[in-house]
């Protein structure tokens, strides 16, 4: 009878000694309440002992937390509709805090993202949610992590994942690249006339200065123009191409120095005279 007392108790012992046992694993951190107040010691990774009865204990994950936050309206700076959501990255850095200081911290952080998100769609253009999304992550990584931190979390990271416009919206973003699109093409077109037109002026002064150049341009391009088609070219003859003629031949007389000799004159009966 006694020997069943001793084995009752000392049952009841081991399992009361092994109650206290819990194991915290790497990315964890323990806070341990006894009798209902905080102990100071945040309790490290590994195989720990509480006292039954009298301590409790509360684990936080360390690791980075990945949350959602969902879709939010709003009306930007310009008056254009938008419906924005983000991602949160964040991480307890205090665990004390985190479980004392707000009931549900992930709850809370949540809450903070979609005001704060609300808040810089107010105060944001539409082409700065569309081209300028590094500056508005970092304006809402402050909003949030300012609240934070009083919960012993940090904030890393905040991202905008998308913004929805209205199709009316839409629509008129498509003109209007559009219309930016054939304003570039009528711009190159017109440096392209505006080059163009400085060389041909290049040109007409230079030909002005050498009028051969010019007949010879005009002969090449009849030259061209004849072996593109095969058809007949009627052209007027320019007077100036005979005075470069007449000129060349005058030269080319010259050159050779010899001069032709005077026609013989013609009596009236058509005999030479003796």
């Amino acid at each position: 009878m006694i020997v069943d007392v001793v084995l009752g108790i000392a049952a009841m012992g081991a399992v009361w000694f092994g109650a206290g046992f819990r194991v915290i694993r790497q990315f964890e951190r323990g806070v341990v309440f006894r009798f209902g107040k905080v102990r100071d010691n945040v309790r490290g990774p590994g195989l720990m002992r509480l006292q039954p009865g009298m301590d409790k204990i509360r684990k936080v994950n360390m690791q980075i937390v990945t949350m959602p936050v969902p879709a939010q309206d709003g009306i930007t700076r310009d008056n254009v509709t938008v419906r924005v959501d983000a991602v949160v990255y964040f991480r307890v850095v205090d665990p004390v805090r985190a479980v004392v200081d707000v009931e549900n911290y992930m709850a809370a952080i949540g809450q903070v993202a979609q005001t704060s998100l609300r808040s810089i769609i107010g105060k944001s253009d539409l082409d700065d949610l569309l081209s300028n999304r590094e500056h508005l992550n970092q304006g809402l990584e402050v909003l949030i992590d300012s609240p934070a931190l009083g919960w012993g979390v940090h904030i890393d990271r905040v991202e905008i994942k998308d913004v929805a416009l209205p199709e009316s919206m839409k629509r008129s973003m498509s003109r209007q690249a559009e219309a930016e699109r054939e304003r570039r093409a009528r711009v190159i077109s017109a440096d392209g006339e505006l080059q163009a037109s400085e060389k041909l002026a290049q040109a007409a002064a230079a030909m002005s200065e050498h009028p051969a150049a010019l007949q010879l341009r005009l002969l090449e391009t009849v030259v061209q123009v004849a072996s593109e088609k095969n058809s007949t070219l009627i052209l007027p003859f320019p007077v100036e191409l005979l005075r470069f003629l007449e000129a060349a031949t005058d030269k080319a007389t010259r050159d050779s120095g010899h001069v032709a000799p005077a026609p013989a004159p013609v009596t009236e009966n058509g005999h030479k005279p003796t």
